[in-house]
């Protein structure tokens, strides 16, 4: 039963993390966060980087060992992957961004960090279009 939900075409859209909107290499970091740009917030910082037209988003994760063990850093960075997978926007920027949490993630009620990612991506792309327009 479970598979005809896949093949009914009224089925929800399921959201998934593909690969290809995934940030991996470590030039890729390093070439955002010096020509990127930063957004702030509560529970992390944003740092995005225009892509060229048409790429889509790519969206990696950095979590430092200054914020805790092991056990820590990867329930942040779980956390962060789910709630960019349940609101990464319908009309993706063009750009990469890298997110780097804060020691208070951990805490913070899933609520209020699924609002901060979707202002985030709300911001990117408000930004992104402004330097669209200023091209022209």
């Amino acid at each position: 039963m479970a598979s005809q939900g896949a093949t009914n075409p009224s089925a929800k859209r399921r959201r998934t993390n593909p690969r290809s909107g995934r940030l991996l290499k470590h030039s890729d970091f390093e070439r955002v966060y010096k020509e990127g740009r930063r957004h702030f917030s509560t529970h992390m910082t944003v740092f995005y980087l225009g892509r060229g037209e048409g790429e889509g988003l790519r969206v990696g994760f950095t979590v430092s060992r200054a914020l805790g063990g092991a056990v820590d850093r990867n329930r942040m960075k779980r956390r962060l992957r789910e709630s960019v997978r349940l609101t990464r926007p319908e009309i993706e920027p063009s750009a990469d961004v890298v997110i780097n949490p804060k020691k208070s993630l951990l805490t913070a009620e899933f609520a209020s960090l699924l609002s901060e990612v979707s202002k985030a991506f709300t911001v990117i792309a408000q930004k992104m279009t402004e330097r669209a327009r200023t091209r022209e």
